[in-house]
């Protein structure tokens, strides 16, 4: 019995540390290697329906498709309209550009929605986890099978700007960086009508993201130093 306890809190020490190593990690942005402009990078995307995925839109107009390819549109299950978001958004970011040169290149992923609207809060552990299960697949079991490039991220970028499906997704990269598997770096863009609060998923990943970016100066101070303002992105 005694051997059992001194491995179990062995092992909860190791975890322990590695946790705290992985968050002190995060901090350290001017040690990773900045990647060059000639390179691509693929991006990822959540889409949290309604106002969520017209900011994730307006941000995505904003950038070079050639550059930031292939992308991964990340909705949740039922969420047609976000979908079509996406679609449409590449055909028009694909007629600007003619002769076609590549740039269409994207895929759309669901994921179980952590909480539906006016779901009782007993339940909602149950669908977190389902979700949270999705996510593992997504970005643990998928890569590391993968025939074309088997151990790689499944994407290099992950944005999200607040929705409360992006923790669990948060989570699931946070397991593969405890356990030293290659992941995306992860940006929070905080949503415009947040001014002077923090969301709740902005609060719980605030401390996890790499890059954690607010709208508004009123709220810098609420992230307790982590928060960065370059004004009005949406």
């Amino acid at each position: 019995m005694a051997w059992s306890h001194l491995i179990f809190d062995t092992l909860l020490c190791f975890l322990l540390s590695r946790f705290f190593l992985v968050i002190y990690r995060s901090f350290r942005r001017s040690e990773r290697p900045m990647r060059r402009d000639t390179e691509t990078c693929s991006l990822a995307i959540f889409l949290g329906s309604g106002g969520h995925t017209a900011e994730a839109s307006i941000l995505l107009s904003a950038l070079d498709f050639s550059r930031y390819s292939p992308r991964t549109y990340i909705v949740s299950e039922g969420d047609e309209l976000s979908s079509q978001k996406a679609v449409a958004l590449e055909h028009l970011e694909s007629a600007k550009n003619t002769p076609f040169d590549g740039r269409f290149n994207y895929r759309l992923m669901r994921i179980p929605r952590a909480r539906y609207v006016h779901q009782p809060l007993l339940s909602a552990p149950f669908t977190t986890f389902k979700c949270f299960l999705a996510c593992v697949r997504l970005v643990t079991v998928v890569p590391l099978f993968q025939k074309t490039a088997p151990g790689k991220p499944f994407v290099d970028l992950l944005i999200m700007n607040g929705p409360g499906t992006c923790v669990p997704l948060c989570a699931a990269i946070m397991l593969n960086r405890l356990v030293g598997l290659p992941t995306p770096r992860m940006v929070f863009v905080e949503s415009f009508a947040r001014v002077q609060t923090i969301s709740l998923s902005g609060s719980i990943l605030c401390r996890i993201v790499d890059r954690f970016i607010v709208q508004w100066p009123e709220q810098i101070a609420l992230t307790g130093g982590r928060g960065e303002c370059y004004g009005w992105l949406v």
